[in-house]
């Protein structure tokens, strides 16, 4: 189906939603962009591309600091108000409402997933902590959450390997998948044991499965 691109306005700004729709959909995923770049992300693109077909619609959100062509994001105070000013946006398509992101875009929607009634919540690349800094761990955030959680992980990503992951996450109600070899982008090397369609395919089908299961 073709897709649609809204804007709305933000007490931070406009911000952006491109609409992938899914036929008879049963759940709208909205996925927020990371601090470092946008919509153009490879994991959400994939997600944007696979999981119509199965039956979702799904939602990529651009921040007003994005939108506005800024290069550096906003404070994480500033994300949260834009992403709940937009929740209703999202929300009027009908079907539950699943937030999620990558990176920061996964923080936000953990901060703010129970307070604006998220069936569930998708974190891609959960920062869990600084790159080389584990002291600082955002776990609280993650565990918090309050929802059905999915985190996909990279093997290698710096701001958290999935070993480094609370061991009473999943016990937690959550869900963590590891995608081999993959970096915080979900990027993997030449020399790897699967190739970069491979992860992705991983990661799309991962993610997908866990939707369809939700209640």
């Amino acid at each position: 189906m073709t897709t649609r691109t809204e804007s709305v306005d933000t007490p931070a700004g406009e911000a952006r939603v491109t609409w992938h729709p899914a036929r008879a959909a049963r759940l709208v995923l909205a996925l927020g962009h990371g601090a470092g770049g946008g919509i153009e992300a490879r994991d959400l693109r994939a997600l944007a591309a696979a999981l119509p077909g199965r039956g979702i619609t799904v939602a990529l959100v651009e921040q007003p600091w994005r939108v506005a062509g800024k290069k550096v994001a906003a404070a994480p105070k500033v994300l949260d108000e834009g992403w709940r000013a937009l929740w209703p946006a999202l929300a009027a398509a009908g079907p539950p409402v699943v937030a999620g992101g990558r990176s920061a875009g996964a923080r936000v929607a953990c901060r703010t997933a129970a307070e604006l009634g998220a069936a569930a919540v998708l974190a891609l690349a959960f920062p869990l902590h600084p790159p080389g800094r584990p002291e600082k761990s955002r776990a609280g955030e993650l565990l918090g959450a309050g929802r059905p959680t999915l985190v996909v992980q990279g093997g290698r990503d710096p701001f958290g390997r999935p070993e480094e992951f609370p061991s009473d996450f999943p016990g937690g109600g959550g869900v963590l998948v590891e995608i081999p070899y993959a970096d915080h982008g979900f990027a993997v090397p030449k020399k790897a044991d699967l190739t970069q369609g491979e992860a992705l395919g991983r990661l799309t089908g991962a993610v997908g499965d866990w939707l369809t299961r939700l209640p």
